[in-house]
């Protein structure tokens, strides 16, 4: 749910007095009257921290946020992705199988997998400069080379985010600053819509408060991937000479929340048999949000974006970011993305949502047949939170794929998920 894929959402937290009941021990039990006053509290014990739901270890100024949630997913797919496939698990675009025998052998596929089940651990620390505050989030979705369905389903946990701030200056691993992730479309599918851009790098990034907003910039890790002649596979070249660049602009207008973001890349590869080459181009695109809420707390979400760099940064890298011809020349394509998504309260714990999304691309004359060109899909849901840390729901998907040469798939698909949040 994408309630869920925002690591600094208003979720419910660990409480602080559980901590200290179970990490104090007896002791403090016993004095439980002096831990609800901190300046009574003796030195050894666990207090309230400075934020909702933190605590403080004994001797420390650090306020401390346990979070994250134990989520299970079962799906129901018209076509198999392929033995132990992630897109089984969630939307992948890129592995819906095309052409005329797409999904042969491969159909009717039934997957439960508990792998977006995450863990959070947030930190503040007063200072003379102000605040220090860092955020550490990972889940289950890690490549394992040991893991299958066919015993433990082991998986393997990996990094979300792990970022820290001090007052304007943020550094660490974080969603891209292009795009406003406030403005996710709520579903219970993790890959969500295939027009949204979804990318969590490293960066540097300067924030700047504004009235009725604010404005950022950062540098980002590069990464160029590139098609190539000859091949539906795409090439990562591993010559990157210049960080990504960003800027983003958040403002308030009206009711509504809406972003404008710009990226400036340089998308380059050396590389002796691609084919043979040493080529760079810079190219550029920009990414518009919108949150405008509608009648009682419904709300409308939109995306719209543009350019010839989209590239690796359209959800799970569907595009390309350049086109390697045959005399070892990088050549940018046009391509255009973006959804609408309406979320709607039936009751204060009964809610549904309705995406369509797109995204598509003009490849240069040459470019290998199977490369990806299009795609789409459709989500609806119906979430019933009966209480406050409790989603359940279901949801039915539709994709389509397009790749150069003209072939094309489907998949259609049944999900339904139980989150269980602290």
């Amino acid at each position: 749910m994408n309630t869920t894929r925002k690591p600094f959402g208003s979720k419910p937290r660990l409480s602080a007095l559980t901590l200290a009941l179970s990490l104090a021990g007896a002791s403090a039990v016993a004095h439980a009257d002096e831990l609800s006053n901190p300046k009574a509290a003796p030195g050894n014990a666990v207090t309230a921290g400075a934020t909702k739901g933190s605590f403080k270890l004994p001797g420390a100024d650090t306020s401390v946020t346990i979070g994250g949630y134990v989520k299970l997913d079962a799906l129901f797919s018209d076509k198999s992705a392929g033995v132990d496939s992630v897109g089984d698990q969630q939307l992948s675009a890129s592995l819906i199988p095309v052409g005329p025998a797409a999904g042969t052998h491969k159909k009717d596929q039934v997957t439960l997998h508990a792998r977006q089940t995450r863990l959070s651990l947030a930190t503040s620390t007063p200072t003379n400069y102000g605040e220090i505050t860092t955020y550490i989030e990972g889940d289950f979705f890690g490549d394992l080379p040991n893991g299958n369905e066919s015993v433990t389903n082991s998986n393997g946990f990996r990094i979300r985010h792990a970022y820290g701030t001090l007052g304007n200056f943020s550094a660490g691993q974080y969603w891209t600053n292009f795009f406003n992730q406030d403005a996710y479309a709520e579903t219970l599918d993790f890959g969500g819509p295939v027009g949204e851009i979804f990318v969590r790098q490293a960066q540097v990034r300067w924030t700047q408060k504004l009235a009725g907003g604010e404005w950022s910039v950062s540098a980002e890790n590069p990464e160029s991937v590139l098609a190539v002649p000859g091949s539906a596979t795409t090439f990562r070249s591993d010559s990157d000479h210049t960080p990504d660049f960003t800027g983003r602009l958040k403002f308030a207008a009206g009711n509504g929340i809406y972003s404008v973001g710009l990226l400036a890349r340089n998308i380059h590869v050396d590389s002796g048999a691609a084919p043979a080459a040493t080529s760079g181009k810079w190219g550029g695109a920009a990414a518009v949000t919108g949150i405008v809420p509608m009648a009682g707390k419904d709300d409308l979400r939109m995306n719209f974006n543009a350019g010839n760099v989209i590239g690796r940064y359209q959800v799970a890298g569907f595009f390309p970011d350049g086109y390697l011809d045959s005399a070892g020349h990088i050549q940018l394509a046009q391509q255009i993305s973006g959804y609408v998504a309406y979320r709607h309260f039936w009751t204060p714990v009964l809610r549904s949502n309705f995406e369509l999304s797109a995204a598509n691309s003009n490849p240069p004359a040459g470019t290998f047949n199977g490369i990806n060109k299009a795609d789409q899909s459709q989500h609806l849901n119906l979430i019933w939170s009966p209480v406050a840390n409790v989603n359940l729901g279901a949801e039915l998907i539709h994709a389509k794929r397009i790749v150069t040469g003209g072939d094309s798939g489907t998949l259609n698909r049944l999900q339904f998920s139980a989150q269980y949040n602290f």
